[in-house]
């Protein structure tokens, strides 16, 4: 007995240890993959590059920063998660530091495209749900909302510095804070993070001392292979495709349109854009606090019916977002504000146990990987397309109009996901049967 409670202590110990070093990771990504919003106008008016041009760059940074993901997360399960993030923020100070000296705009594609959507993509949100379904059996819900919600805080904690570095000393300055703070994080990441559990002879947090952890296979095929092998058997399945496709209209509601968009939306309503940095960063506030209330709702509620409920509600707020922008903060504003940022995103704890409960711990953590691919074209394709709307209307009115017609689609999509329960007294998060496959 005396056994099984130091153990159990053990694990609780290093389990809140290894939580606060991938928040780290993951605040620090989310903060670099957010500056870009904040650098689009500095970088036209210092180079003539057009809305167009530095949208796309912003495009491919999405796009490749998605794509990414699966196949970090297949590398993580092979090599280790320690490993990949570590790498993952040197290729990030990389990039970041290397725009300092770039005169081109294909340059600023493939700098803000290669190493630094890369580089963040693998440490996007899958990082997060592989720790979280790793080192935690029981609170699953409530850690993975905090993880999600460290995206907020990145927001929040580089988005007001990098629009003031941006619009005073400039953006160089704001390039290089994102380089060297990338760096300075590699050590602590290889100081503290492990891979598994077991590594250091523990078991998840709130697991039975028997638990056993999925074997696995070093001697297997490569992560490609293996990401893609997890494509083709997930793809035969519709909650797969319910997922991929509501995830993908989530990133065109947030990161692609809100992200990349609001604070030159919002200035040409004659706002100023450390205002407005500020007001995005305000968003991140409400973030941390829906997000993590999502995690809590998700261990105990249905998780498709919360989806159908984030989407829905999203969509009619961004209805009304063209109404509301002007010169100054109204209450309006700010009441949207707050409602968007209790939903921002919301919707990855809900997602992230559909795809366990689905499609099983071991490949969880890919399925994801693909979904939240998903998620980032799609943010992708919004931050080019309402470039392009800009540029050709002179404002973002369809933007709007589109995105919010597009969550109310998902809102729909997500109530057409099967019903599956885990299968009974299986500590991996198995499933049992589920609605036939397509």
């Amino acid at each position: 007995m005396t056994g099984t409670v130091e153990q159990s202590v053990r694990t609780s110990v290093r389990a809140w240890w290894v939580a606060p070093a991938t928040m780290a990771a993951l605040v620090a990504a989310a903060g670099f993959r957010s500056s870009t919003g904040a650098l689009l106008e500095p970088l036209e008016n210092e180079f003539g590059w057009s809305r167009g041009t530095t949208s796309g760059a912003v495009s491919l940074n999405l796009v490749l920063y998605g794509l990414t993901a699966p196949f970090a997360a297949a590398l993580m399960e092979r090599f280790g998660v320690r490993r990949v993030v570590a790498i993952a923020l040197a290729l990030v100070s990389l990039g970041a530091g290397l725009t300092l000296v770039m005169t081109q705009a294909w340059q600023l594609w493939f700098l803000w495209g290669v190493p630094v959507g890369m580089g963040t993509g693998a440490m996007a949100l899958v990082f997060g749900a592989i720790v979280a379904n790793r080192w935690f059996h029981r609170h699953r819900g409530v850690v993975t909302g905090l993880f999600s919600a460290a995206s907020s805080t990145g927001q929040l904690i580089f988005l007001p510095l990098i629009a003031h570095l941006a619009h005073g000393p400039g953006w160089r300055w704001a390039a290089g804070v994102v380089a060297l703070f990338s760096l300075l994080l590699v050590p602590v990441v290889l100081g503290v993070l492990r891979d598994r559990p077991s590594d250091v002879g523990e078991v998840p947090y709130g697991a039975p001392a028997s638990y056993v952890e999925p074997p696995v296979d070093h001697a297997g095929p490569g992560a490609g292979r293996v990401a893609l092998d997890v494509l083709r058997e997930a793809s035969r399945r519709w909650t797969f495709w319910a997922l991929f496709l509501t995830f993908w209209i989530c990133g065109w509601s947030t990161n692609g349109l809100i992200g990349t968009h609001f604070i030159p939306a919002a200035h040409d309503h004659g706002m100023p854009e450390t205002t407005s940095a500020g007001l995005l960063a305000l968003i991140g506030i409400f973030d941390i606090v829906g997000t993590i209330a999502s995690g809590w709702l998700t261990d105990k509620v249905d998780s498709r019916y919360l989806l159908f409920g984030y989407y829905f509600l999203r969509g009619l707020s961004l209805l009304v977002v063209p109404a509301l922008l002007g010169p100054a903060v109204q209450p309006s504003l700010f009441l949207f504000l707050v409602f968007y940022g209790l939903d921002w995103v919301a919707t990855v704890p809900p997602t992230v146990a559909l795809c366990r409960v689905h499609f099983g711990l071991e490949k969880s953590g890919v399925v994801f990987g693909w979904v939240f691919a998903s998620h980032m074209v799609g943010a992708g394709v919004a931050a080019s397309y309402a470039g392009w709307v800009r540029q050709g209307t002179g404002d973002y009115f369809l933007a709007w109009m589109t995105a919010g017609g597009l969550c109310l689609v998902a809102a729909l999509m997500c109530l057409s996901i099967p019903r599956v329960a885990a299968a009974a007294g299986d500590p991996h998060g198995r499933v049992g049967e589920e609605a036939p496959q397509i």
